[in-house]
């Protein structure tokens, strides 16, 4: 294979090649076999394509001295070049140099004259200007005006520059002599300036924004130039209140002049701000006074809420406004705006509202508790009411005559969302109207309010009331609805709460005012967690007061002592299962009047009240072997009962109960065993010799024995 330099091109690999060359060589490879390889051939091959590698290395090797005598010769060439170019650079700079002085000093000397031609022109001009003006002063004096200015129409700009500058002088020019003259010079000013304030007008009509542009210009060194400014005001306002929406239509209004004010006047900013004042001054002032003056003493809820609309909406187009130029700082000027609307009605703001927020909430209740046919009774307070909250506290004694409320729980969701309702809007309006340094003072007020009616004159009221509505723990079929005003106080305190986190908080979260509402909220809390822990535990002891009256009445000794001891048809007694429904009931009735926690607090303590007065009727009888067994049937159904609890400490309490009715049945030589045993060993041996002294053969076992 012929030998070139391309062959070595990367990416080279020699196995490669070397396969590459054996294939190629007759005899080499392994075609035909193992009869067609020849070795001779193939090193033959290999020393001759050797040799033609070296060959080929030494031409390369010549090829690249060569190249690099040649690089070494074009390099000394170009450094040579380089040193030449350097030079001519040096010689260039140093004329570049010597051409910027002589530029500097030419400019001088050109200044210089210019300074020099400047101050012969400038006198020469003033001179013309002040001929020019002297001769149109005389023509005042003359009494004749004949100069084109003053007579050709067209030229009232130049007329307006002339006029201006003379009223200037004639000022400056003693009052005795001139007197005559300064009066027609300021007649003529006066005649101008209504001219061209009427020219700007006829402009505006048109909508000829540059003629106003010129206009506005020339009368920018007048003193009439505020008059055009509210000449242009006034027109931009003919038809621009043609809706409903005095707001809508201020802010299409702002916005339309807004876009053409740059284009005529050279203070745009001020012109603009001029116009939203007049807006407000005049246009939305009178409306607001009109609005609110007609209810402010007629229908304080219609004023509160024209107010707060009024006001919302003001500050609405306020911030629309905020995005225009009007001056460095347009959110005081704006503000300054707002406060001057509003000012009279803000000032009295709060007690219009506080005044208003009591009047409400006392219609809203009285209107609830005469649809009841329901005269409030006043609740005591004092030194002696305290006395009887503290002892009926402490002894349930019912202080007092009970008080038939015939099932009424006094607490009404309705009427607790419309006291919230109304207290929202209040707390609303008060963040919308109230001066910041005045606001966590105002929500307070508004705070205190709905505690008054909502938590002391309707919950409060209603928990006394069913406090005085239940029954002595020893009346018969009482209705213990107690728990039904349980439950909707907590529904009504929950909404509450989330009125005092929603829309009071934020109001007096960074203000000392909002420790004082915490401690006012954890003072109602605590009086009516107090008054319903009170009217709960003196319900469950009027359960348990039923529960005695269905033993008493159900009950009879010879349940458990029956004549005819092979004669027992009945699984339990009709005591037992009357006492169990009844204590269903009960559950249900506190589970659904109850959430979280406090159900199983409550539940807990009616079991174990529950478990006492079954242990104690227990010990009130004298028990046959088959009584026994009807007492542990008895004791079963009320651990099944007790189940319903769901409470693992009552539920242990029966079956220890379960456990001691077994000493009941128990064989007396078995006694012993079955007191030593899992459920009863950790109990005082005096309790189960009081059970056990209850079996009929107690004495004639003797079973004393046991407990000796």
């Amino acid at each position: 294979m012929a030998t070139t330099a391309e062959l070595f091109e990367e990416p080279f690999v020699a196995d490669e090649y070397i396969e590459r060359l054996v294939w190629r060589t007759p005899g080499g490879g392994s075609r035909g076999g193992s009869e067609a390889f020849d070795p001779k051939r193939l090193l033959e091959e290999f020393v001759n394509h050797i040799q033609e590698l070296q060959i080929m290395d030494e031409r390369i090797q010549r090829k690249v001295e060569k190249l690099e005598q040649q690089c070494q010769k074009e390099a000394k060439e170009f450094a040579k070049k380089v040193q030449e170019l350097q030079k001519s650079n040096q010689v260039a700079f140093q004329h570049f140099q010597e051409l910027d002085e002589h530029i500097s000093y030419v400019a001088t000397k050109v200044c210089h004259l210019g300074d020099q031609l400047e101050g012969v022109n400038t006198p020469r001009q003033r001179a013309v200007e002040a001929q020019k003006l002297m001769k149109y002063f005389n023509e005042f004096l003359d009494g004749e005006l004949k100069s084109d200015v003053f007579t050709n129409s067209e030229k009232i700009k130049e007329a307006a520059d002339v006029i201006q500058k003379l009223h200037l002088i004639a000022q400056e020019l003693p009052f005795d002599r001139f007197s005559e003259v300064k009066s027609k010079i300021a007649s003529k000013y006066h005649d101008l300036e209504c001219q061209l304030i009427q020219e700007f007008t006829s402009a505006q009509r048109r909508g000829e924004i540059s003629r106003m542009r010129e206009v506005a210009a020339v009368l920018l060194h007048f003193k009439g130039y505020s008059h055009c400014i509210d000449v242009y005001i006034k027109q931009c306002q003919e038809g621009a209140y043609l809706r409903n929406d005095i707001f809508d239509d201020a802010a299409i209004l702002c916005q339309r002049v807004n876009k053409q004010v740059g284009d005529i006047f050279s203070n745009p900013e001020a012109v603009l701000a001029k116009l939203i004042q007049n807006v407000f001054e005049i246009k939305l002032q009178s409306f607001v006074k009109d609005q609110l003056e007609e209810c402010r003493k007629s229908d304080a809820e219609q004023y509160l809420k024209s107010l707060y609309d009024l006001y919302t909406r003001t500050t609405s187009l306020s911030s629309k406004l905020m995005e225009f130029n009007l001056g460095t700082d347009k959110q005081t000027f704006l503000s300054k705006l707002i406060k001057s609307i509003f000012i009279s009605y803000l000032e009295n703001y709060i007690e219009v509202e506080i005044g208003y927020l009591k009047s409400r909430s006392a219609m809203i209740l009285q209107r609830y508790y005469d649809s009841k046919n329901h005269q409030k009774r006043s609740i005591g307070t004092g030194g002696i009411q305290d006395l009887k909250e503290r002892i009926r506290q402490r002894t349930n004694l019912p202080l007092g005559p009970s008080i038939d409320t015939h099932g009424e729980t006094f607490l009404s969701q309705e009427v607790v969302v419309n006291l919230l309702q109304e207290t929202k809007q209040a707390f609303e309006r008060c963040h919308r109207l109230s001066d910041p340094s005045d606001l966590p003072r105002n929500a307070f007020r508004i705070f205190t309010i709905l505690v008054e009616f909502l938590c002391i004159e309707h919950i409060d009221y209603a928990l006394e009331t069913g406090l005085a509505g239940i029954p002595s723990s020893d009346s018969r079929n009482a209705n213990l609805y107690f728990l039904d005003v349980v439950q909707q106080a907590n529904t009504i305190f929950h909404l509450f709460d989330k009125q005092f986190n929603d829309h009071l908080m934020p109001l007096i979260s960074s203000s000392p005012k909002l420790s004082e509402c915490l401690q006012k909220k954890k003072e109602i809390i605590e009086q009516m967690e107090m008054k319903l822990d009170t009217g709960i535990d003196r319900t469950l002891n009027c359960m348990i007061g039923q529960m005695k009256h269905i033993l008493a009445a159900e009950q009879k000794k010879t349940d458990f002592k029956p004549e005819d001891e092979n004669n027992v048809l009945i699984q339990y007694t009709n005591a037992c299962v009357k006492v169990c429904v009844y204590v269903r009931k009960q559950v249900e009735k506190i589970k659904n009047s109850m959430d979280g926690k406090n159900v199983d607090t409550v539940l807990m303590e009616l079991g174990v009240r529950f478990h006492r007065l079954i242990y104690e009727h227990l010990q009130q009888y004298s028990y046959s072997c088959m009584g026994g067994m009807l007492a542990i049937c008895d004791v079963a159904e009320y651990r099944k009962c007790a189940k319903d609890f769901k409470i693992p400490m009552v539920l242990h309490l029966f079956d220890t109960l379960h456990a001691l009715c077994n000493l009941l049945v128990v064989a007396p030589d078995n006694l012993k065993q079955v007191c030593s045993g899992e459920q009863l060993a950790s109990l005082d041996k005096n309790i189960l010799h009081s059970f056990v002294q209850l079996r009929a053969d107690y004495r004639s076992a003797r079973l004393a024995r046991h407990f000796s």
